[in-house]
């Protein structure tokens, strides 16, 4: 049965309007969101700097393997955004909350499953740092108060994605921006300690996260379950049937494995760190990872906007619209790549410094900077590219250039950190980065001529 209704208060068609216009629309939101996300481990960062560099390592640690859980919860976001904005751009509502009930259902089994893992088996995780017994305790505590949050964190990034495939970037933005505010407020109170709350150090500021994610998710739930509710107040547990759930798998697990991997490649990468260059290594390439975060989430913004767009288009034989919106992303994420590049390069030390006090931990982090800042314009060039793949349901092309090209980073990373140190590891990661941007633009650039 086809359902019409596209101009409702909680859909946006993106099949009709000004282009540049309905990118911005959508993408700024996103950005946001992305800001906001990264701002909650940068805040954490600020303050458990005060404590010393050894305790943001703990949590540098652990926040590797949050980034791999974020790549898991991609299965459920990835699919949410392409097979609802795919499903309303063929005019049928009644297939895109079927694909809702879905994904929800996989994001709460997923959420729960890994968040019991990691509270009941904390350690073997983090042995696998090989860090001081001090900061192996630290890491292993923040853990275990962080996995308690893992299936809000797994139905936050799900409910986001089913809104951003129906045009509505600015729910989530106004939902996460809450539970920002709230954390910036509880981290210092948990931290530190003040008046009735007790000092708990790093695990306070895990504690902050998972409580103002915890308000986030209730706002979320609350705007679905109302009277005129998204996409016709879905379910948000159901039996999956195969058909979606086939579909939801193809769609997500190709993105979703290829974030996963990249993420392992990475745990790996900020091992080699430890090892070249000690805790301030592994310090420099978590924290230096979060301050690159704002060129990476400003980029993945306009991606995921510039997907959900060519997902709603290309269903509705609108490929004219998809092509011209990949124009004027590509040249809004090249001119922000040279701006960043040079940034970088030429100030890396005075920005790590503002993160980081210490002086030996901001020369390390600078050096970071500066070799990171090289590679900018190319991993914006990858992220811009991979999103016309995913609007196009083609999400295998994207995870075939990242797999290969991450698993270069291990032998290249040992080869020149044995000749140059912890550097090296640097420039493993920035060289291999110029390549897949490369090579996956020069993929699409051959799959658009048979489109």
């Amino acid at each position: 049965m086809e359902d019409h209704r596209l101009h409702t208060p909680t859909i946006r068609d993106l099949t009709q309007g000004g282009i540049f216009r309905q990118l911005i629309t959508l993408a700024l939101p996103l950005m946001a969101i992305s800001f906001i996300q990264m701002t909650y481990n940068l805040v954490d960062i600020i303050w458990i700097g005060r404590l010393g560099s050894k305790s943001v390592a703990a949590i540098g640690s652990v926040g590797m393997l949050m980034w791999m859980m974020n790549s898991v919860a991609l299965i459920s976001k990835v699919s949410a955004e392409i097979s609802i904005g795919q499903s309303i751009g063929s005019r049928r509502l009644d297939k895109a909350s079927f694909y809702a009930s879905h994904t929800t259902t996989i994001a709460i089994i997923l959420g729960l499953f890994f968040g019991l893992l990691f509270f009941l088996f904390p350690h073997p995780y983090v042995s696998f740092y090989k860090l001081e017994s001090g900061i192996a305790l630290e890491a292993a505590g923040y853990l275990r108060v962080i996995a308690l949050g893992l299936p809000i964190m797994f139905l936050i990034l799900n409910f986001s994605g089913i809104y951003i495939g129906s045009g509505r970037s600015d729910i989530p933005f106004y939902f996460n921006a809450t539970g920002l505010v709230i954390n910036i407020v509880l981290d210092p109170l948990f931290i530190f300690g003040a008046g009735a709350f007790p000092a708990m150090g790093v695990k306070g500021a895990a504690l902050a996260t998972v409580l103002s994610q915890g308000v986030v998710l209730l706002l979320f739930i609350s705007h679905l379950k109302r009277k005129n509710g998204l996409l016709g107040k879905f379910q948000f547990l159901i039996k999956p049937r195969r058909t979606y759930t086939i579909n939801i798998l193809k769609l997500g697990l190709p993105v979703a494995a290829m974030n996963i991997y990249f993420a392992f490649i990475n745990m790996n990468l900020a091992r080699f760190a430890s090892v070249y260059g000690g805790h301030l290594g592994i310090t420099s390439q978590t924290t230096g990872g979060q301050i690159e975060g704002i060129t990476w989430n400003t980029s993945n913004g306009f991606s995921t906007a510039l997907g959900s767009f060519v997902a709603q288009n290309y269903a509705a034989r609108k490929i004219g619209r998809a092509n011209n919106a990949f124009k004027y992303t590509l040249l809004m994420m090249g001119s922000l790549g040279i701006v960043v590049t040079l940034a970088f390069v030429n100030y890396g030390e005075a920005i790590f410094s503002l993160f980081v006090p210490e002086k030996t931990a901001y020369e390390a982090g600078g050096q970071y900077l500066m070799v990171l800042g090289f590679s900018q314009l190319f991993m914006m060039l990858e992220l811009t590219t991979q999103a016309m793949f995913n609007g196009l349901g083609r999400t295998t092309p994207p995870a075939i250039i990242s797999i290969i090209f991450n698993t270069l980073r291990i032998p290249l990373a040992i080869v020149l950190g044995s000749r140059i140190g912890v550097t090296g590891v640097w420039w493993a990661i920035s060289i291999t980065s110029l390549f897949k941007g490369s090579i996956l633009f020069i993929w699409y650039m051959m799959l658009q001529r048979r489109l």
